[in-house]
Formats: C-alpha cells, structure tokens, sequence
C-alpha cells in the first residue's frame, strides 16, 4: 500500500508560490493500477518523486507500506562512469538480489551490445532510457512508478519486449502511471486521477476521469 496523508507540495518560482498538492489523501492499492492525468506544469514529475521518496512534502505523511520503485527513466540511481554491466551488479546487491540474474537480464532485454560493457557516460538518451527501464524490470517491487508512459526509444524491439514483460507484471504487480495524454493511460490502468489547481480528483475508472480532464483543458 501507498498513502498519502494530508500531504501538501508547493514551490517558489521567483514570483508567485506554485501549488502542487494542497492537503491530498488518497491511497494505491496493491493489486489495482492507478493512472493520473496531469496537464503540463502542473506537477507529474513531482508527485511521481514524491511518491518513490526522491522528494518530501512540507506538510503531511507519505507512507509506502510496500516495495516501490524509481520512476522510470531516472538516472539518479545509476553511475554514469561505470558500465551497464558494473550499474546492474551493483544495485543488484543494494536491492540483495542475484547480480549474474539482473545483469543478464538487462543485457538481453536492452541489446546495446558491446556498448553494454561501455561507460553509461558514452550512451544516447535513447540507450540510457533503454537501461534504466530493463533496470526497473529487472527489480522486484511491489509498485512500478512511471512518468509518461514508455521508454523514448526508436528500436522498436526494445519497446515490444518492454511492452510485453510490463504487461505481464500487471498480473502480480501495481503500476502507477502518470501523463498529460489519456491513451497513454489506457494499457495499464483500469481507475484514474485527475491532478489539477493542487487537488487530486479520484474516479473508479479512466473514463470518468478523462471526462474531467477534457473539460478543463479544452473547455
């Protein structure tokens, strides 16, 4: 279980005071996937952060009753002058998992190659992207956090191979998934958020939630 409680987030841009959350609760469920619509700017990323602990809120309690993991995409867990291989062994055993296992699976599931055993340093945003993902799937948690929606990659069998073995978590697993685009939503999460002018709207299911949306920003 993840649960806010009474949680407020804002920050100062230079001219104004900007709300993120204004005294949210709510709470993910093991076993039911969450998606958020969010509009630009309105603060995904923070609350995706929030939520995996990079970020504190100034007022409330966050607490994760389960394993969760870091966003997918970020790379404030990897070390850019080592390789792939040395990354994946080494947060293998922080996590106390098998490192021949995760290495071996970030190596087939990326396919970079002989760039694989290179520095991270020497990656395209692409590669990098690529790593972290099969990173996060390599990891065994209870929450997978995702900002966004896939990997923005080009190769095409990486995002299969991703979309497939992500897919197959949904079984066992919780995703949360956060996006300013409602289809991004729709493969993974069955209810919906709204987050706008500092609230989170709950609804029990996307539909409900993208009828919301649509009439904020569009209407």
């Amino acid at each position: 279980m993840l649960e806010f409680d009474n949680v407020s987030k804002s920050f100062w841009t230079g001219t104004q005071r900007k709300v993120i959350l204004e005294k949210v609760s709510f709470r993910v469920e093991l076993g039911r996937s969450m998606g958020v619509l969010a509009p630009n700017g309105t603060g995904k990323t923070t609350l995706i952060n929030m939520m995996a602990g990079l970020e504190k809120p100034d007022e409330g309690e966050i607490r994760r009753g389960c394993r969760i993991s870091f966003p997918l995409g970020f790379m404030g867990g990897v070390i850019s002058k080592i390789s792939a291989m040395e990354n994946s062994r080494y947060i293998a055993r922080l996590y106390g998992l098998d490192p021949d296992y995760v290495e071996a699976f970030c190596r087939w599931m990326c396919n970079l190659g002989e760039y694989f055993d290179q520095p991270l340093g020497t990656y395209s945003a692409g590669m990098k992207s690529r790593f972290t993902f099969a990173l996060m799937l390599a990891l065994d948690f209870d929450i997978y956090l995702i900002d966004e929606g896939m990997p923005s990659s080009t190769d095409v069998e990486f995002n299969k191979k991703a979309g497939e073995i992500l897919r197959e978590r949904l079984a066992t697993t919780t995703v949360v998934i956060v996006s300013h685009q409602p289809a991004v939503l729709e493969k993974f999460a069955a209810s919906a958020a709204v987050l706008m002018g500092g609230q989170l709207h709950m609804f029990d299911t996307l539909e409900e939630a993208k009828q919301l949306y649509d009439y904020e920003t569009q209407g």
